[in-house]
C-alpha cells in the first residue's frame, strides 16, 4: 500500500473548488451543532423545542426518541420500559437501519468533534504509530457494559458516557465533562489513531451492528477511475471498509462498502478528484464481473 499523502483533498480542492471538497464534512458539523443547538434552546433560553439528550428525548411533545442501546441495557437491568420508550427506541431503529447505524457517529455524536480534531492535528505534526488495539475490542466492551447492567441493576453506561456527561456539562457546568473530553482528545492525539471511536467506544459498536443491514451505502461506484491517490484512505476513519469495495473487482465483489462499521460520513467522497465514490443503496451492488458474466450468458441463450 502507498504511503498516505501529506495534504489528502489537496487535489479535489483545485478540481472542485473549496466547498466541494468539503460539503460533506461542512454538513455534518452543521447537523452536529444544530442538534446540540436543538436541545440547548430549553435549559438556557426556555424554548423547548427538545426535552431531554441523546438517550431519551421529547421533540415538540410529540416525537419520542429513545436510544436503542439504553433501551436494550435497562432490559438487560431487567426494567420494563414504558411505552413511549419503547416507540421511541423502534424510531431511531428503523432511522439508522436505513441511513447507516454508525451514521450516528458522524453524523450526530458531538465526540465526534473531538476525535476528528485530535486526527487533524496528528495529521497536521505528522504524528505516526501508536498503541495498536484490536477492533473488536469494543464488541468486548459492548457485551461487559450489558453484563454490568445485568448485575447490577442499573443502566451503567448512562452514568459514565462522555456524550452525556458532554450534555449536563453543557446546562449545568462542564467540570468532569471538560476532563472527558480532554482526556479522549489526548487518547486520539498521543496514544493511537482513532482510538475512541475506531477501537473502544462501545455505542459505536452498537450502531455498527445495526449498521450491518443499512439501505444507504458509499459505493466506489467509479472505482475504475480510482488513480490510487490513497487520499480516501487517509480521511477515512474506518480505512479497512474501502479496500474490499474499491479494490475488490477482480474477486467479484461489487462497489458498495457493505460493511457495519462505514460510518457514512462522505470524507472519501469529498477528497476524491475522481468522483469514484457516490451515495447508493446496498442494493446497488453488483459487480462488473457479474455484470460481464450475466452478459456472456445472456449472448450465449
Amino acid at each position: 500500500m502507498a504511503a498516505f499523502p501529506t495534504t489528502p483533498g489537496a487535489e479535489a480542492v483545485r478540481a472542485k473548488g473549496w466547498f466541494g471538497a468539503h460539503k460533506w464534512l461542512v454538513l455534518r458539523r452543521l447537523s452536529q451543532f444544530g442538534i446540540l443547538a436543538l436541545f440547548l434552546t430549553g435549559p438556557l433560553f426556555g424554548l423547548w423545542i427538545v426535552k431531554g439528550n441523546l438517550a431519551s428525548s421529547l421533540t415538540l411533545d410529540v416525537l419520542p426518541l429513545t436510544d436503542p442501546f439504553v433501551l436494550l441495557q435497562q432490559l438487560a437491568a431487567r426494567h420494563w420500559p414504558e411505552t413511549v420508550a419503547l416507540t421511541g427506541a423502534v424510531i431511531v431503529l428503523v432511522f439508522y437501519l436505513v441511513v447507516g447505524g454508525r451514521a450516528y457517529c458522524s453524523w450526530v455524536c458531538p465526540m465526534n468533534i473531538v476525535t476528528d480534531a485530535a486526527e487533524w492535528l496528528r495529521h497536521r505534526l505528522r504524528i505516526k504509530g501508536g498503541v495498536h488495539v484490536a477492533r473488536n475490542a469494543r464488541y468486548w466492551l459492548l457485551a461487559s457494559i450489558l453484563v454490568v447492567s445485568l448485575v447490577s441493576g442499573t443502566i451503567a453506561w448512562e452514568l459514565v458516557n462522555p456524550v452525556s456527561v458532554i450534555f449536563r456539562g453543557v446546562v449545568f457546568g462542564m467540570g468532569l465533562g471538560w476532563a472527558m473530553v480532554t482526556a479522549i482528545f489526548l487518547l486520539d492525539f498521543l496514544v493511537g489513531r482513532r482510538l475512541w471511536c475506531g477501537h473502544l467506544c462501545p455505542v459505536g459498536a452498537f450502531y455498527g451492528l445495526i449498521g450491518r443491514g443499512s439501505v444507504v451505502r458509499v459505493s466506489a461506484s467509479g472505482r475504475e477511475n480510482c488513480d490510487d491517490c490513497m487520499d480516501c484512505f487517509a480521511v477515512c476513519p474506518e480505512q479497512q471498509v474501502i479496500r474490499p469495495a474499491l479494490k475488490g473487482a477482480d474477486k467479484g465483489l461489487g462497489p458498495v462498502i457493505i460493511s457495519g462499521q462505514c460510518t457514512n460520513c462522505g470524507r472519501c467522497i469529498d477528497v476524491c478528484a475522481r468522483d469514484v465514490f457516490h451515495l447508493t443503496t446496498r442494493f446497488n451492488n453488483q459487480s462488473t464481473f457479474t455484470q460481464n458474466v450475466s452478459h456472456k450468458s445472456e449472448v450465449l441463450t
